[in-house]
């Protein structure tokens, strides 16, 4: 049975730091983000970003993130990973839900998705048992 799910997020929390010391290059960072979720997904999150990024401020990013409450009626939590570019003021991603490290009512949950942040968060993901 696939379950579609849409959920709006805010930032909560963000801790960006860089995780090489090179001079006159890019930067590399990783950062440690947490949100807080409304919609099909009722909880709050946390997100560990490695992100590289361009001359021109745009950034390559992957992260996994933890998320804890209820996920379309089922109550636990469920790990995504995350892939995706930041430019114009926006970032894109795809979803996976990494299997076997849920619990709860979401322990069984596969599935993907997509997100946007424009400042302003959304995500979208079909799960499956």
């Amino acid at each position: 049975m696939t379950t579609d799910v849409t959920a709006t997020f805010e930032v909560t929390g963000w801790d960006e730091r860089p995780f090489d010391d090179l001079q006159d290059v890019p930067k590399v960072t990783r950062a440690v983000v947490t949100r807080s979720y409304a919609g099909d997904v009722e909880g709050t999150s946390s997100t560990e970003w490695l992100m590289a990024y361009g001359q021109d401020g745009s950034a390559t990013f992957v992260g996994l993130e933890r998320i804890a409450g209820t996920v379309a009626g089922r109550k636990g939590t469920l790990v995504v990973r995350h892939v995706g570019t930041y430019g114009d003021g926006v970032a894109r991603g795809t979803l996976d839900v990494v299997a076997d490290v849920g619990s709860g009512d979401l322990r069984s949950v596969a599935g993907s998705g997509t997100f946007v942040a424009d400042p302003s968060g959304s995500i979208t993901l079909s799960l499956e048992d």
